[in-house]
């Protein structure tokens, strides 16, 4: 997962200020953040699933699983970590939801 540059962020929502465009929707400055801010909440959920005991049945990270969620702020994309064994069910944003 990408570092989140705070600095861009910072621009495009000063930028967008100024001209009248909307900061929320896919093209706001708000998206990029939510996005981090998703996928972060998504990572700590696979570290807390991905214990000693888990990973002692030889269960192992396995790459990640990307869509579109449509939120109130407009649609992201999260990246969805993913287990050998199927066995990680994310309750942040849970398996076929959108």
């Amino acid at each position: 997962m990408k570092e989140f540059d705070y600095a861009a962020f910072k621009a495009k929502a000063l930028e967008q200020l100024k001209s009248g465009k909307p900061l929320l929707g896919k093209d706001g400055a708000f998206a990029p953040l939510l996005e981090n801010i998703l996928n972060a909440a998504l990572e700590g959920e696979m570290d807390a699933h991905m214990d000693a005991e888990e990973r002692s049945t030889g269960n192992r990270r396995n790459g990640y699983t990307s869509k579109q969620v449509q939120t109130q702020l407009g649609e992201v994309t999260v990246h969805t970590p993913r287990d050998r064994e199927s066995r990680f069910e994310p309750e942040f944003i849970k398996k076929r939801e959108r």
